[in-house]
């Protein structure tokens, strides 16, 4: 059992800075990746990032450009997603997502544990 559960987001203007937390509990070891994704109105669920607990190795969307950063606390066993610049396309509900093992998934079928979500509105 894990259970993931988000915070950070926020109504923001375009090109403000948002940094989303994940806090993670019932994990039995460090072999997870954990990742998020978002989903805006209308659109399906999509990648934003992912990243191995134990070694740090990251893997962004093309969307991303730099835009985005995630990062773990291992002390605190929470997740983090820091977003700069931000954009009105990037209004959504962003999610955080784990899965036991090593590789660095880009599809939501991947993954097993999600949280609630949190949401993210820019306005222009």
């Amino acid at each position: 059992q894990v259970q993931l559960v988000e915070s950070g987001g926020g109504l923001v203007q375009a090109g403000d800075s948002l940094r989303l937390s994940c806090a993670a509990s019932g994990r039995t070891s460090d072999s997870y990746v954990m990742g998020w994704f978002r989903q805006a109105p209308g659109k399906e669920r999509e990648f934003v990032a992912a990243i191995n607990w134990m070694t740090g190795n990251t893997y962004y969307a093309d969307f991303v450009k730099g835009q985005f950063a995630i990062s773990r606390d291992n002390a605190k066993n929470t997740l983090y997603l820091q977003m700069n610049r931000l954009k009105p396309e990037d209004t959504a509900v962003y999610y955080c997502t784990a899965v036991p093992g090593f590789t660095l998934y880009y599809h939501e079928s991947r993954y097993v544990y999600w949280g609630q979500g949190t949401q993210v509105i820019v306005s222009s």
